[in-house]
């Protein structure tokens, strides 16, 4: 009997791509794979669009395609968990449904861990077709959260992975509401190896990821993998303290030399705007903290599906 793979698709308003993508899982398992019996699991998170109907009509015809229909938009870190969860297996994988995601590396992927791998990842190597400015964070991300936290994540890698068993329980086991997938795969370790690859464009639709979407989703990777941000803002306070100490010397000095403290007034509103701000910045940084440790100890499920089939 061979061995069988599930691999899971979020899916969000991908109406035009789902059946796309999976007509290129079937060609490639059909060509390349045979040694595998594939389970294609769509997980739709809240889309508005005619997602569900389309993997309905999918599996009409394939018994071998499987969906979980979440009650509303959870994220996408919420939708690969449950499928992660759902399906049954013994090798999992992750991809999206826009086809930037290559199925033709699942063989390559294959092969690594037939070599001894517990994980085969895909790293993109370049960022033809996306905005500089997208790229330039992008890349300023993977530096600042390399350095700042014991997690090593490799810069360019997708969530885009072909997974053992064994690793997908480990990733399962931790059940923490604020995901943040990349972080996760890396912190569990096994041995894993990471397929290069160039960029590829969407097929059909937009992405639902915005500058500001990516930048809170970059935030909450930092605040979930680090204590650099709080680090920070302790050694920023004692600077400003020393700092502010200084300046208040100074300005009694030369009150006392020239008899003149109203002149003075300038800078002291200078410094106390000085020392507000970054009370507050620090104060923002804690609360972020903070509000994760609340929204745990609430103790929510990651999702809720409406249906599963």
């Amino acid at each position: 009997m061979p061995q069988s793979v599930a691999i899971i698709i979020p899916c969000h308003n991908e109406s035009e791509n789902v059946p796309l993508i999976y007509q290129e899982l079937v060609k490639t398992f059909r060509d390349n794979l045979t040694a595998l019996q594939a389970q294609i699991w769509f997980v739709n998170d809240g889309s508005s669009d005619d997602t569900l109907q389309q993997i309905k009509q999918l599996q009409a015809k394939d018994d071998q395609v499987h969906f979980i229909d979440l009650s509303r938009s959870f994220g996408k870190e919420a939708a690969m968990y449950a499928g992660l969860s759902t399906a049954k297996a013994d090798y999992y994988a992750v991809m999206d449904a826009d086809l930037q995601d290559p199925p033709a590396m699942l063989p390559d992927m294959y092969a690594a861990l037939q070599d001894g791998y517990d994980m085969a990842g895909a790293q993109r190597t370049d960022r033809s077709g996306e905005a500089r400015m997208r790229s330039f964070f992008s890349d300023l991300f993977y530096k600042f959260i390399n350095k700042a936290s014991q997690t090593q994540i490799v810069p360019g890698a997708r969530d885009f992975r072909l997974m053992t068993r064994q690793v997908v329980e480990a990733v399962i086991q931790m059940t923490e509401r604020n995901r943040f997938s990349k972080g996760l795969f890396s912190w569990v370790g096994f041995k894993t190896k990471y397929l290069p690859y160039r960029n590829i464009e969407r097929q059909h639709g937009e992405t639902s990821w915005s500058f500001m979407g990516l930048l809170r989703y970059a935030l909450d990777g930092i605040i979930d993998f680090s204590e650099a941000p709080l680090t920070f803002v302790s050694i920023l306070g004692i600077v400003s303290f020393v700092g502010s100490f200084f300046a208040l010397i100074f300005i009694v000095v030369r009150a006392a030399i020239y008899g003149d403290p109203t002149a003075g007034w300038p800078s002291m509103v200078s410094i106390f705007l000085m020392i507000g701000g970054l009370q507050l910045f620090a104060l923002g940084i804690v609360g972020r903290y903070i509000g994760r440790i609340y929204l745990e100890t609430k103790r929510r499920p990651i999702f809720i599906a409406r249906e599963i089939k």
